[in-house]
């Protein structure tokens, strides 16, 4: 019998333990990639049969990391949010992507990890300053918890995001 372990966050407490472990950890990644490197092409993209750059999956984390404060900003003062960005649709995610490699493909690396850091830090800051039922009590999106959105667009890309920074470097023998 097969054992799946699950690695959805139930509560406030295991939503920071899963994005600052994640977040740490692809950080560790990305700290050891020259800015020459980063350009390179030879990431895994998100369009089946694309490759990017190191830089991009950086882009892409801050991108939907900016998105999740954007719909919590706009929900909480009673507007409305355009799911999941305006001007795309959910079967269109990697066209989103693409619109956030070219957002941000005139930053240096080091400028895009500081913005990934910062806007970590952002969500992190959203987080604790919600309660558990604020998070996880109530259906926020359809039938998703604000909770499980969240993690759904941090967390779990950011370890995604990690394979794919390290088979790149492996294969660069970074």
């Amino acid at each position: 019998m097969l054992k799946v372990m699950s690695s959805i966050s139930k509560n406030k407490e295991e939503l920071v333990s899963s994005i600052e472990s994640a977040y740490e950890k692809l950080l560790a990644d990305y700290a050891g990639i020259s800015e020459k490197d980063a350009r390179e092409i030879g990431v895994e993209g998100n369009i089946k049969n694309t490759t990017i750059s190191v830089a991009d999956t950086v882009a892409y984390l801050i991108g939907w990391g900016n998105l999740v404060l954007k719909w919590h900003d706009r929900k909480s003062k009673s507007l409305e949010v355009d799911f999941p960005e305006t001007g795309f649709n959910w079967n269109e995610l990697g066209q989103l992507a693409q619109h956030f490699h070219t957002q941000y493909k005139n930053r240096t690396y080091k400028e895009l990890l500081s913005e990934f850091q910062s806007t970590t830090q952002k969500i992190l800051k959203l987080i604790r300053s919600l309660s558990n039922d604020e998070l996880y009590g109530q259906s926020w999106y359809k039938n998703y918890t604000l909770g499980r959105m969240i993690q759904l667009n941090t967390a779990s890309p950011m370890k995604s995001t990690r394979t794919k920074v390290r088979r790149f470097k492996k294969a660069k023998c970074i």
